[in-house]
């Protein structure tokens, strides 16, 4: 067993560890990543051949988390994991754009890369981790790939760019940023911001090069050292040199004009069809030995043609962009497509808005929910509950596409999440309600994702959400020719000149900062003083979109629509949570059955988070007040109207806030004498207002009145308190032994006669003796 290990150690003296040869040995390339706690495992497997009529490159990338690895097991029912949750798909999605562009154009073969999470103490954030492992099991293999590459998630913290923070660390972060890049070029860049400038965006990037970079290099050393820097042979496409050159010759002019004619978009790819399928056509008629049984099938060459009549049209634009300045819609560079907006277009959804920008559309409806819409968030490091959620979706026909709309894939979760981190930080987070954007996507021609943020922007504003700042967002383009000076860069890109364009840069952000970016660069040697003027230029493009939106709704309505559930939130104390909810949930469901509102409560940072939802006010009002009438504390002087729970001989007891009872004391209940609580006509149930007259200091107990909210009778005249006797001396006791043979006679049976008895009423009245009327007795005593 040839077991090799690299070590890394990183700014702050953590290290990581790559090892591989001792696990996994039957795949093309397999490595054990470990951090601290933290281990991941990524293995890579490659087809020998293409599968015929492949051109492209099937990559596939997996990224899993086990349970097993924080010592949890799976929810649900089957108790094991099952489909790949949006967070593992996530991670998915940034490993594989950072290591697609670097498999070469040419090599088809299908390739599946597989990461998975095997250790994880909740520490260090096994993400960012994730393309380094996978980069270093290619390395280990001889599948062909440009160069290592590896990523690193920056964060910055009291002012300082960390890099690949712990979860601890994240709490104090205002940026939050994965870079993906070789030794040389960045690849792709995604995070999310606090509205931070775009000088800070660059600082972090280059936080981010000087990190990746011994990354490369030990990875460098690992295949070599492994003698898998020669990568194996491969043949996957059929080629004919002669017929490429004929297709540049005779297609590009004709490709060029129809760049510069500023079609739309169905017209232009009609257009560009055209072109092609007359030069087959003529093609086929000069050569009649193409047949489909020739040594090179019509098909393949029909396949051959199509890729090189790519190229050209590819050259054709970028030509047309860099020479005269002339985009595919006939736009200047830093020009933005025509833009309406409109808000509340749907007369039932909480909140609605369409926002159009050239020939991309998205109708976005906000809803507004409960608590208990909460999403339950339950992964593997992260359980919790997500009160602002973004759903896209981009069904076939908002391209003309005449196909079936499947299950949501990975790209509709990863163009989603980006909106969602550029909206997110907007939304306050004592906003009671639980909020759902859904941006469908009607039109699409250029970034749809940064159509759903500013969609989403008015529908939330629709919807009288409490926006901190509205939030517009773009999709900036490059054209850079490899060994040329020139480049171009593009202002609110179309899809085409994403598809031939060598950069997708997407930010998101208010007036004051970034909240939100994406990029994915598809050239070598991109500058920082590229990516600062894209960077400008897309923040005049924000700013310029922003004030669209803002003529539309300028601020978030003032009130609700009246099909929105009312909401009351706030806060009692820790101590009564279980007063407010009862045993088995018994009051707070007795609550919400008298009141029709929904009540849930929250217990977090020492206090009980209280949210009362109900469609009409005035059952918020009614379970409102039982909930405080409940946490309430009773004052003394204070009056109450309360009931009367039981009935006893000195009195009765009535309850003056729920859960809390005092004592009206006979004596209490009217001014005249009562000789029973029946004879004031009191009976258990009966409303009676009372007067808070005292609290014991020591039991806590209430002592209530009735009679002083009643007028005084005329000439009444209050009895003289009752004067205690003083107590006579105890005669001395005896000794015990002076007693003790008197008791011993008792015992034998001796017993000194006793006095005679005298009926009651003859006996004179002792002076410690009990009073006839019970009730006097009562008088004296504190309750």
């Amino acid at each position: 067993m040839n077991v090799i290990t690299k070590t890394l150690q990183l700014a702050d003296g953590r290290t990581i560890t790559i090892e591989t040869g001792k696990v996994a040995k039957q795949t093309d390339g397999a490595v054990m990543l470990k951090m601290n706690n933290t281990v991941l495992l990524a293995t890579v497997c490659a087809a020998k051949d293409a599968v015929p009529g492949t051109d492209f490159m099937p990559l596939q990338v997996d990224y899993r988390e086990q349970y097993s690895a924080a010592g949890r097991f799976p929810g649900g029912f089957t108790k094991r994991e099952g489909k790949a949750s949006d967070n593992e798909i996530l991670t998915s999605r940034l490993v594989d754009r950072v290591l697609r562009p670097l498999f070469p154009s040419n090599y088809h073969a299908e390739v599946f890369v597989n990461v998975m999470l095997l250790s994880a103490d909740g520490v260090d954030q096994p993400d960012a981790l994730a393309g380094f492992a996978a980069s270093a099991a290619l390395a280990c293999s001889d599948i062909p790939f440009e160069c290592p590459i590896s990523e690193v998630r920056v964060a910055r913290v009291n002012g300082e760019y960390v890099i690949d923070p712990t979860f601890e660390q994240m709490k104090e972060a205002d940026m939050d940023i994965m870079v993906g890049a070789s030794a040389e070029n960045i690849m792709m860049v995604e995070g999310e911001m606090k509205e931070v400038s775009e000088q800070d965006l660059l600082g972090a990037l280059k936080a981010a090069m000087d990190a990746i970079k011994p990354m490369c290099e030990l990875q460098a050393e690992l295949s070599k050292e492994l003698g898998k820097d020669v990568k194996r042979e491969y043949n996957h496409e059929v080629n004919d040199e002669a017929l490429r050159e004929q297709m540049n010759k005779e297609c590009y002019q004709p490709a060029y004009d129809v760049t510069k004619q500023a079609l739309e978009k169905q017209a232009r790819q009609e257009a560009f069809d055209k072109i092609l399928e007359d030069f087959k056509e003529k093609y086929f008629e000069a050569h009649p030995e193409i047949t489909a049984d020739s040594e090179i099938s019509k098909d393949e060459y029909e396949a051959m043609m199509e890729r090189y009549y790519h190229d050209v049209m590819r050259d054709a634009m970028r030509r047309c962009i860099l020479d005269e300045g002339i985009r595919l819609d006939g736009r200047k560079t830093t020009d933005i497509r025509p833009i309406w907006c409109e808000v509340s277009p749907l007369p039932m959804p909480h909140g609605s808005a369409i926002f159009t920008r050239g020939e991309t559309q998205s109708l976005s409806t906000c809803t507004l929910g409960t608590k208990l819409d909460e999403k339950l968030v339950d992964d593997v490091l992260e359980h919790g509950y997500m009160k602002f959620l973004l759903h896209y979706n981009f069904p076939p026909f908002c391209t003309g596409e005449a196909k079936a709309q499947r299950g949501v894939g990975r790209r509709e979760i990863g163009h989603g999440h980006l909106a969602w981190r550029g909206l997110k930080g907007q939304i306050p987070e004592d906003f009671p309600y639980t909020v759902r954007l859904v941006s469908q996507i009607l039109e699409s021609n250029g970034s749809s994702s940064m159509a759903t943020v500013c969609a989403g922007t008015l529908a939330l504003m629709d919807a009288g959400v409490p926006m901190k700042k509205p939030v517009s967002g773009i999709a900036m383009g490059l054209i850079k020719n490899p060994g040329e000076e020139k480049y171009a860069v593009l202002s609110d890109i179309l899809g085409d000149e994403d598809h031939l364009g060598d950069m997708d840069f997407k930010t998101t952000g208010t007036k004051d900062g970034l909240t939100a970016t994406q990029m994915d660069i598809k050239c070598d040697g991109l500058s920082f003083e590229i990516l600062e003027k894209a960077l400008m230029q897309a923040k005049a493009g924000r700013e310029y979109i922003l004030g669209k939106l803002t003529e539309t709704i300028a601020e978030p309505r003032a009130e609700l629509k009246p099909q929105v559930p009312r909401i009351e939130a706030f806060d009692i104390p820790k101590e009564f949570i279980g007063a407010v909810i009862g045993p088995g949930g018994k009051i707070i469901q007795q609550m919400q059955e008298d009141t029709g509102a929904t009540i849930t409560i929250d217990e977090a940072d020492g206090v009980g988070h209280v949210q009362v939802s109900a469609p009409d006010k005035a059952s918020i009002d009614a379970a409102i007040a039982k909930i405080k009438a409940i946490v309430a504390i009773p004052e003394v002087g204070e009056v109450y109207e309360g009931t009367v729970r039981s009935i006893m001989p000195y009195g009765c007891f009535v309850e003056i806030m729920p859960g809390k009872d005092g004592l009206l004391h006979i004596s209490e209940i009217d001014w005249k004498r009562l000789e029973t609580v029946e004879e004031a006509g009191i009976k258990e149930g009966d409303k009676i207002k009372v007067k808070l007259l005292e609290i014991d200091p020591k039991t806590g107990k209430y002592k209530l009145s009735h009679r002083v909210l009643i007028e005084k009778p005329e000439g009444y005249v209050e009895r003289p308190a009752r004067e205690r006797g003083e107590r006579r001396e105890r005669p001395e006791r005896g000794e015990r032994r002076d007693r003790r043979p008197d008791r011993g006679d008792r015992r034998n049976g001796d017993r000194r006669e006793r006095p005679e008895r005298h009926d009651h009423h003859e006996e004179a009245p002792r002076e410690n003796a009990a009073p006839k009327d019970f009730s006097d007795s009562l008088d004296d005593m504190d309750f």
